[in-house]
């Protein structure tokens, strides 16, 4: 049995920013202040607990703060109301919003500035798509292809379309195909996919053609690593998402001569490494390899 580990597995560089910026602020605690994050500062569980026990909390921007607290924006960014109100209670703020999730922001205020309605392919619930929508007032959100098209969609209407940065590149494309041949051949289309992301869905398509099961790490909240557990199966091959060693499909993965292990981009380098130790010691692999696709 042979374990090929994904090149893109793990960290992403937003991610690595943002821990970046909080590991700095917990170097140096304010004198009299708790360091909180605005909500989870990337979506990994055990990273979470890891910070918790360094004294960082959450909030959810919502309540009160004293002036002498540091509050880390996540990565996922926050809504523009919410950045306003802690700018109000004098804290001290560290904007963590991944680079590629501003620049997402930003274009989207210029196209909304410009009265256009936002169409906006993302999960409504995550926390990058409530913060990406409050660029915009006039937006809808939508999950796939096939609810975009349960809209009516008004011809007196200006449109834009844009994406949660973690998004399915294969997706977006036939969205933006149907809308320019059936709503505006001359849509605006903004292009806020990450290239990381891009680049850890296609080396799980390729790699996926090259082993018979994939192990998907990361939270189960992540979004950008169930998408991962999703091509997997859509490839046709067993896959599996865990959060961590513990919970590995052992006897089902026994089953196999090839296993492909990836992760997404909130997962630590340490889990990652500690599941490939435990699928090297209970299923007796002949080695761990690096995909070179």
């Amino acid at each position: 049995m042979k374990i090929i580990i994904a090149k893109t597995a793990g960290f992403c560089m937003g991610v690595d920013l943002a821990l970046n910026k909080l590991d700095s602020a917990v170097a140096a605690p304010p004198q009299g202040g708790t360091i909180h994050t605005l909500g989870p500062i990337i979506h990994n569980p055990q990273v979470l607990e890891r910070y918790q026990q360094h004294g960082v909390t959450q909030t959810d921007g919502k309540h009160p703060l004293n002036a002498a607290d540091v509050v880390v924006i996540r990565a996922h960014g926050i809504p523009r109301q919410i950045q306003k109100n802690l700018e109000h209670q004098g804290v001290t703020l560290i904007d963590a919003t991944c680079p590629k999730v501003k620049k997402a922001q930003i274009l989207i205020q210029r196209q909304a500035d410009q009265d256009k309605h936002l169409l906006l392919f993302g999960e409504r619930d995550h926390p990058e798509v409530q913060g990406l929508i409050s660029y915009a007032p006039e937006h809808t959100v939508f999950e796939s292809l096939e609810e975009l098209q349960t809209h009516q969609l008004s011809p007196d209407t200006t449109y834009f379309l844009a994406a949660q940065t973690t998004q399915d590149r294969e997706a977006f494309d036939a969205i933006r195909d149907f809308l320019w041949a059936s709503v505006d051949q001359h849509m605006t289309i903004l292009d806020t996919i990450c290239t990381a992301t891009k680049d850890r869905q296609d080396e799980v398509r390729n790699l996926s053609r090259q082993v018979q099961a994939m192990v998907i790490v990361g939270g189960r909240n992540s979004g950008n690593t169930r998408r991962l557990a999703q091509i997997a199966k859509e490839a046709g091959i067993y896959a599996t998402h865990i959060e961590t060693s513990e919970e590995l499909p052992v006897h089902a993965l026994a089953a196999f001569e090839r296993i492909g292990l990836t992760a997404g981009a909130s997962t630590p380098g340490w889990i990652i490494a500690e599941v490939a130790s435990a699928l090297q010691e209970k299923l007796g692999t002949d080695g761990i390899e690096q995909s070179d696709l």
